[in-house]
């Protein structure tokens, strides 16, 4: 199906986030992971917008499988 998400990633990327919004690929297209790079254009899905209030380092989905977008909740280990 179309809308369904690629596994862009098997575990989360570890960043420090600074203040500010972001944009997370919801569709795993994107070649600059885990945020959107436009790529998602022809697939129908939407990035998801987040905003960071203050630093702080962050574990972000690669899978596209998390309950808590854009961040990792483990969901990655229950892939098949």
């Amino acid at each position: 199906m179309p809308n369904d998400p690629q596994i862009a990633g098997r575990a989360p990327i570890v960043t420090e986030l600074q203040p500010g919004t972001y944009y997370w690929c919801a569709c795993g297209r994107s070649k600059t992971q885990p945020f959107c790079d436009g790529s998602h254009e022809e697939c129908g899905m939407e990035p998801k917008e987040f905003t960071i209030e203050a630093a702080k380092r962050c574990a972000m989905c690669t899978c596209k499988h998390t309950k808590n977008a854009p961040f990792c909740d483990g969901s990655h280990k229950s892939l098949p």
